[in-house]
Order: structure tokens, then sequence, then C-alpha cells
């Protein structure tokens, strides 16, 4: 089995078998998304680690973050207003309703979300993803799509479309990102912070199933 196959094989088992699984049994998975979430990430860090052409400067890779960091909130700013905008005149009585109504919980979102969910999730989905895949889809659009792809469906859990719509979405924003700074920092900065807005928004309640989204 040439290393090709292989590598086919392992995307295959992790990007689409599991999350269809997770989907089919996530009301008894609930629980524990969070522990196979860390153990999937110390697994896919270490072959990283042991991997001698994967340039770990790319965790942060600050130089090239700093290039991409007013490209991130541009969009962040036009975004907010648009999300914002869209999501009072449907569900107004709801807007913003996290912060607000349950303040205490929210400043521990602003804490545990970014190092909990959104690093385990960019270690994966963009670091270990596009360093491990880029010889078996070699075009930079390809990877791109892709990435956005099986990131929206390992938000099948969730069940809902909302869910992995907003997922596929960001999944090419965050995975553009990445294809362009080469940093995983860059990625944890801009998925943080369309996600604690989107929480803090009010479409927290999509992106529920019992664990941090």
């Amino acid at each position: 089995m040439t290393h090709s196959s292989k590598l086919y094989i392992e995307f295959t088992i992790l990007f689409i078998i599991a999350p269809i699984i997770s989907f089919i049994l996530r009301d008894y998975l609930a629980y524990f998304f969070l522990p196979f979430l860390f153990l999937l990430t110390l697994f896919c860090v270490r072959l990283l680690l042991n991997d001698a052409t994967f340039k770990r400067k790319r965790f942060i890779n600050l130089k090239k973050h700093k290039k991409q960091r007013q490209r991130i909130y541009q969009v962040f700013f036009f975004g907010a207003i648009f999300t914002s905008c869209f999501y009072a005149s449907l569900n107004h009585d709801s807007w913003f309703a996290l912060p607000i109504n349950a303040t205490e919980q929210w400043l521990w979102l602003l804490v545990l979300y970014p190092l909990v969910s959104v690093l385990p999730q960019e270690l994966i989905f963009r670091t270990y993803f596009f360093h491990r895949y880029q010889t078996i889809f070699k075009h930079k659009s390809m990877v791109i799509w892709i990435n956005a792809a099986v990131f929206s469906l390992a938000h099948l859990i969730y069940a809902n479309w909302i869910a992995v719509t907003l997922a596929f979405l960001g999944g090419l924003l965050f995975a553009y990102t990445y294809a362009k700074s080469k940093s995983t920092l860059a990625c944890v900065v801009e998925h943080s912070i369309w996600g604690i807005w989107m929480f803090s928004m009010g479409l927290g309640q999509y992106l529920d199933a019992g664990i941090i989204a």
C-alpha cells in the first residue's frame, strides 16, 4: 500500500466516518466529546512533532499572523454588522440574551471557549489537516474547500442545518486564513472572535449538544 493510499484511508476514517458515527451516536457521546477531542488533538500534535518536514513555527508564526490581522478584523467587523442585523430581524427577543441574562456563564465562555474548543479544532482541522494531506490534495483551493466540507461534517453532531452551514462558512474563512498565514495562532484568534460573537448574539442555541461548540 502506498503512502498516498494510507493518507486517503486515514483521511476517510478521521474526517468522514468518525463524524458520521458521532452524529448517529450523538445522544450517547455528548459527555465524551471533549475528552475525545482532547485525545485526537494529542494524536495529531504528536504526529506533527514527529514529522521532520513539519515546521513547528507554524503553531505561532507571529510574522504571518500580523500580516493577516488587518484582514481578519475587517472581515469580522463587516460580518458582525450584517449577522447582528440579520439575526435581530429574526430573533429580536433572544438578541444578546447570553451576556445580558447569564453574564457569569458568558464570561466563562470568553475564557474557556478559545482554549477548550477552538485551539483543539484549529490544531486538528487546520494545522494537522493542511500539513498531513497537502500531498494528496495538491491544489490550495481544493484543500480549502475540502477542509470546509469536513469541518461542517464534524458539526453534524449538533443535528441542525444552521450549525452545519455556519461551520462550512467558518471553515472556508479559517482554511483561507491558514492557507495564507500558515499560522495556527491566526486561525485560533479568528475562530474565537467569530465563535464568541455567535454565542453572544444568540446562535449558541444551535451549537449546543451538551458540549462546548
